[in-house]
């Protein structure tokens, strides 16, 4: 059987951004993993030290990035699997608003943590 695209076409925008977001997510976890084993040495890291680096503004803006960048790409990656397995109509469209909400309610939560980590206020 041919695979199909559907809304996640060879070359579209959709697909175009799956392989933007596969990327960025290496880079940033390539980078995170070079920093915590090579400079400072991973066995050594505790919840302090994460906190403190937590409560800076890059560090924290990149981590939230992270995580919005991560919500999309695995969200969008099973959407299009379901899709290019058939899934199709009433179904379709039931598990597309289904995954918006779970990635919505992932990323409020995820910022929430997050904020509470830095010691920023939660809202």
């Amino acid at each position: 059987m041919a695979e199909r695209y559907s809304s996640f076409e060879r070359g579209g925008r959709r697909w175009l951004w799956q392989r933007i977001t596969a990327a960025f997510l290496v880079v940033v976890l390539a980078f995170h993993f070079f920093l915590l084993h090579f400079v400072n040495h991973a066995d050594e890291v505790t919840f302090a030290l994460s906190s403190a680096r937590m409560q800076d503004l890059t560090y924290y803006s990149l981590m939230v990035l992270f995580l919005i960048t991560a919500t999309f790409h695995g969200v969008n990656g099973v959407y299009n699997a379901l899709v290019n397995q058939g899934l199709t109509g009433t179904k379709k469209r039931v598990v597309k608003y289904t995954l918006i909400a779970a990635s919505l309610v992932l990323v409020v939560q995820g910022i929430r943590t997050a904020n509470a980590w830095a010691g920023f206020p939660t809202f």
